[in-house]
């Protein structure tokens, strides 16, 4: 029997802290190629933290961080990120393909004329690859939120992303593009073997779609299939508080507590 692969991310023994206060500890988690991950869990309780420890930007107070088997690092492009989505002016003329160049290390100002190449050919490949070409040379502030995020997700892949963490990226969209941005996402990390945390505050949209959750809360990180972290027992244990998981006769999942209002948890 083949050995499963080696993760690409993993979390031992892991305590974050700010300001003096700890936001989780004793993490324990591992994810591996091509996984599509949702990081849930209330305002607050340490999503984006989890995402920066491994950007590099917030380090441990204790335990192990490491991103494609080394020690996480600043600033790597085998690490792509999307924080959290930002408004284009509708006057912006910047094009969505300049938008995405943008992601490349460097300007092309006196580079060989090769090389500039090479980077034209692999924008207009990440572009091809979000389903973006229609409409890629309009500029940014013209185009719909779909659209702007599928150039976005582009940006950040441009420079050979391995994985991504997107923070919120679905927020500002309608359902309907938000489950087409969540298919894309899917298929890059199936087709291309990229793997993608995404933060969300409502998974409604997206569960269908994905491999496994990490669930933020109380200072805990439990992960799992979704069926498996998105049940009463577990919701309860991590909010310290009676939490009840539902199924609706169309297969969704609600979450009735007194920590925040009803959330409801579709399940394809």
């Amino acid at each position: 029997m083949a050995a499963d692969p080696e993760p690409v991310l993993s979390f031992a023994a892991a305590t974050a802290e700010l300001g003096g206060r700890t936001v989780w500890r004793d993490v324990d988690l591992e994810i591996k190629a091509g996984e599509f991950v949702a990081v849930l869990g209330p305002n607050g309780a340490g999503k984006t933290t989890l995402i920066k420890c491994v950007l590099g930007l917030i380090p441990l107070a204790r335990g192990r961080l490491t991103v494609f088997g080394r020690p996480v690092q600043r600033g790597s492009d085998r690490v792509g990120y999307l924080p959290q989505r930002r408004s284009f002016d509708a006057d912006l003329r910047i094009r969505g393909v300049d938008l995405v160049r943008l992601g490349l290390d460097g300007a092309d100002w006196g580079l060989p004329l090769p090389f500039a190449r090479a980077k034209s050919a692999r924008v207009a490949e990440v572009i091809r690859l979000v389903g973006a070409e229609a409409y890629a040379r309009r500029p940014i502030g013209e185009l719909s939120g779909g659209e702007q995020q599928r150039l976005l997700i582009a940006q950040a892949l441009v420079a050979g992303a391995r994985m991504l963490l997107l923070d919120e990226p679905l927020e500002s969209l309608d359902l309907n593009n938000q489950q087409a941005i969540s298919s894309l996402i899917r298929r890059i990390c199936r087709e291309h073997q990229v793997t993608v945390l995404l933060v969300a505050h409502d998974v409604n949209p997206i569960l269908p779609f994905l491999d496994r959750v990490v669930y933020v809360a109380q200072g805990q990180v439990v992960s799992g299939r979704p069926e498996a972290v998105i049940t009463t027992e577990t919701l309860t244990r991590l909010y310290g508080a009676p939490v009840e998981v539902l199924r609706t006769s169309d297969g969704r999942l609600v979450v009735v507590g007194q920590q925040e209002p009803v959330s409801y948890h579709g399940h394809g």
